[in-house]
């Protein structure tokens, strides 16, 4: 029986949609980024430098801030009204992509986190903008940390420090599927992220927990009669070791550094579980691994003298202290260890380091499943980017 008129046309329509959706799929255009933007600009450091940040005010946006695919709010800087008007051609805007421009850190993206806002950048970070009905900022970013080691190449030319130049980000070449196919891959990559972001978040919480339980038992309910000593009759502070980046391995044991993880190395200094310090650099900074690793020279490990079940105990004591006031050098921070060690504190008997390790290590076995959870999403996802950003993998388009 032939086909109703308007039957027939119908699926006629239906069929020409389905073919336009298809050839549309099909068509990934090398663009230049310029041609997809509104916006792609670097600011400037306010006149006084670091001097001039205020406590509180409009954020001014570093390279220390930007990470791949996460902002860190380590070293956060805020200028005042009258420093951010003269910075208003770089105010950001929600859904902004940072991307660092100058130095060690160059060719790291974040996307801006709406929180920090309003907010400026300084002139080592370009913002971009994109134009929201050619290209969706989430498969920006993804596209940008997918071609890193290309960006990398680029701040390389004709220069003795790396840097990308606004006319290097315009002229950039990113490979552009249509609007919906680009939600689509966006979609699947953040809903990682946003995974991988909730388990952070959650091992911060317990953290929290536990350090809340330290300062409990060890600062609020110290009693009087417990022994005053030095940080020196806890733990030792034992220097890492230099390890040329050339014979860094990018697999087996983790190698850390003063600001935290750096790469990976086949051989390990330190069995785990352990502490590193930084020494050289990011001051102060404490960090806790329970694997075996390898600490740089920029770092100091510890050795624990009370013999406690577990380092909990001595990770909380170090997380307690001021190492700002242990500064013993004015160009390049850093930690002087005869006064780190004779620190004056209160030492609780062993059996109240054991009964708080006992507690503070139900918390941190929570946060090591979350952080092999954390491992596992983050492989995914780096797997899947290069494939769903060259059109190897495809995804369906979102309604």
């Amino acid at each position: 029986m032939p086909l109703k008129p308007e039957v027939a046309m119908s699926e006629k329509l239906i069929e020409n949609e389905k073919l336009k959706i298809d050839n549309e799929w099909s068509e990934w255009k090398e663009t230049e980024l310029g041609r997809l933007t509104n916006k792609i600009g670097s600011g400037a450091t306010p006149r006084g430098g670091s001097n001039s940040y205020k406590n509180e005010g409009i954020s001014l946006i570093r390279s220390q801030n930007i990470l791949d695919l996460q902002f860190s709010m380590n070293g956060l800087a805020f200028i005042d009204n009258i420093q951010a008007d003269a910075l208003k051609n770089v105010t950001i805007e929600l859904n902004d992509i940072l991307l660092n421009i100058t130095g060690d850190s160059v060719a790291r993206a974040c996307k801006v986190p709406d929180f920090i806002l309003p907010a400026r950048v300084n002139q080592h970070v370009a913002i971009i903008r994109a134009n929201k009905n050619k290209l969706i900022p989430d498969f920006l970013l993804y596209n940008l940390i997918a071609q890193k080691e290309e960006l990398l190449s680029q701040s390389e030319i004709g220069a003795t420090r790396r840097a990308i130049t606004k006319g290097m980000i315009k002229k950039f070449q990113i490979k552009l599927p249509s609007l919906p196919e680009q939600r689509a891959i966006a979609s699947v990559l953040s809903s990682l992220d946003d995974k991988i972001d909730l388990l952070h978040r959650q091992n911060k919480t317990l953290e929290q927990m536990a350090e809340t339980l330290f300062r409990q038992w060890f600062v609020e309910e110290a009693k009087e009669e417990w022994e005053v000593g030095v940080l020196g009759d806890v733990i030792e502070l034992v220097y890492g070791k230099g390890l040329k980046k050339e014979i860094r391995t990018g697999e087996g044991f983790p190698v850390v550094g003063s600001s935290g993880f750096i790469d990976y190395h086949s051989e390990f200094l330190v069995e785990g579980p352990g502490i590193v310090i930084g020494r050289k650099g990011t001051l102060g900074k404490v960090i806790y691994l329970w694997e075996n690793f390898f600490p740089i020279d920029t770092t100091y490990f510890i050795k624990s003298k009370v013999k406690s079940v577990g380092l909990l105990y001595e990770y909380f004591l170090l997380k307690m202290l001021n190492f700002e006031e242990m500064n013993s050098d004015s160009a390049v921070p850093g930690l002087n260890r005869d006064i780190a060690l004779s620190t004056e504190i209160k030492i609780a008997p062993i059996e109240k380091l054991n009964e708080f390790n006992y507690f503070a290590t139900g918390f941190f076995s929570k946060i090591r499943l979350n952080l092999n959870q954390i491992r596992t999403l983050e492989k995914l996802r780096d797997t899947l980017l290069p494939k769903l950003m060259s059109g190897e993998v495809r995804v369906k388009k979102q309604g």
